[in-house]
């Protein structure tokens, strides 16, 4: 495995893009190791302490295992759903990230995610999710029917098949539990708004169980505008809208 000299400027960031990129395209395939540091100094024409910077950061990534004084060089890790979740979640947290955004992003992956259920779903599938909404309905108080509320679309994301939703929506909905025990704990009814939020899975369930991807989708994303969108602020709502359709 060869790597190409980099630029003295940040070079442990060209570093890092190299090997990242040979990760992710199978060049380096996980098990294989990288050269020792002192050939990585000479194939990226650097010195020790940038070699380092750039094996800390993919180390911190989860890319690599490094240990001190192994002659055997860096390995190279399998990519790890526990590793994208991490760095997904960091992500939902930086300031630059609005509540818009998250919103927004929640209603794409739950759309999806309701839509691929709706047909892939099997007879156990649908149980799971009969399962998950009586686990609902037997919650006492609201911050347990918030978490039944987020294992219902777990199961949903688990039923998309798709290893990628299932990381992605564990993160959003974290985030948005918050809401959801706010929007709960200040409701002058909370017993009124834990009924119409049963009844709306209710709802997405029977989409499900008849196949109706379509309607199962819209559900989804119109129970999170109606939800969810008075904590966004009115000039950014318009990010939202375009996704009821």
């Amino acid at each position: 495995m060869k790597f190409e000299p980099v630029a003295p400027v940040r070079a442990y960031e060209r570093i890092v893009e190299q090997i990242e990129e040979a990760v992710v395209s199978g060049r380096l395939k996980p098990g294989e190791r990288l050269p020792g540091e002192r050939e990585l100094m000479t194939q990226f024409g650097v010195g020790r302490s940038t070699v380092r910077e750039a094996l800390r950061v993919l180390q911190a990534a989860e890319l690599i295992r490094s240990r001190p004084g192994d002659p055997r060089g860096p390995e190279v890790l399998a990519a790890s759903p526990g590793a994208l979740h991490r760095s997904m979640h960091r992500l939902a947290r930086a300031d630059h990230v609005g509540l818009a955004d998250l919103l927004q992003f929640r209603m794409v992956l739950d759309g999806s995610s309701h839509l691929l259920a709706a047909e892939l779903r099997t007879a156990e599938d649908v149980t799971a999710l009969d399962v998950a909404l009586e686990g609902m309905a037997a919650a006492d108080g609201y911050a347990e029917f918030s978490r039944a509320d987020v294992a219902f679309h777990d199961v949903i994301a688990r039923v998309s098949r798709n290893p990628l939703l299932v990381v992605s929506g564990e993160v959003v909905r974290g985030v948005v539990l918050e809401l959801i025990e706010d929007k709960l704990s200040h409701a002058n009814d909370r017993a009124a708004l834990m009924h119409s939020w049963l009844r709306h899975h209710e709802e997405v369930l029977n989409a499900i169980r008849a196949a109706d991807g379509e309607s199962a989708a819209r559900l989804a994303r119109q129970a999170l505008y109606d939800n969810y969108a008075e904590y966004v602020p009115k000039e950014q709502r318009t990010l939202l809208t375009p996704l009821l359709t």
